[in-house]
């Protein structure tokens, strides 16, 4: 197991080396505790789905997700996660994508628990709002079901921006326009 740097691609990884005949899970080190236990237990779940299974599987096929679910079952209780996270945690485990971010309602939820910074969801931000993400500023225009159409201020470019990123608002008058 490796805790690692921040990653804006992936929260965890779990990798076979045949060379060393050694697995590899990494983590992210800025996950919340929260966070970091659903991705262990996923990244467990491929280690598993593998040794039971072999090279022979998808990595988020019915393998993975069976050995994912019987990992988490007994994790799904308020001794373990709040009652905010573990009714979209239940839901989410019905049928466990390859990320939990791709689940709107619990990544909302798990943002509660991350370090504050000052950002916030891109849902809690108004159309016609300024806001800085990833180094650029954006003016929210519309919303199209979990993303939304923004306009980078700078070349006018339009870019579709899912409502769960975390972005940082800014007041009127710092559009740059």
């Amino acid at each position: 197991l490796h805790i690692t740097p921040k990653r804006i691609s992936k929260l965890g990884d779990y990798r076979f080396h045949r060379e060393k005949n050694t697995h590899v899970i990494t983590l992210n080190a800025n996950l919340n505790v929260y966070a970091f236990l659903i991705t262990y237990l996923h990244e467990v779940a491929h280690l598993i789905a593998f040794q039971q299974h072999g090279f022979k599987i998808a990595p988020h096929g019915a393998a993975w997700k069976s050995s994912f679910q019987q990992l988490m079952q007994p994790m799904l209780i308020e001794n373990i996660f709040p009652a905010e996270i573990l009714k979209p945690l239940q839901k989410y485990m019905l049928n466990p994508k390859a990320a939990s971010g791709s689940d709107h309602h619990l990544s909302l939820a798990l943002q509660k628990y991350d370090h504050q910074d000052g950002s916030i969801p891109l849902a809690k931000i108004e159309p016609e709002q300024v806001f800085r993400f990833r180094d650029m500023t954006f003016v929210k225009e519309s919303v199209r079901r979990t993303r939304a159409l923004c306009r980078d201020v700078e070349s006018g470019r339009r870019y579709l921006v899912s409502q769960i990123a975390r972005v940082q608002p800014l007041r009127e008058g710092t559009s740059g326009e």
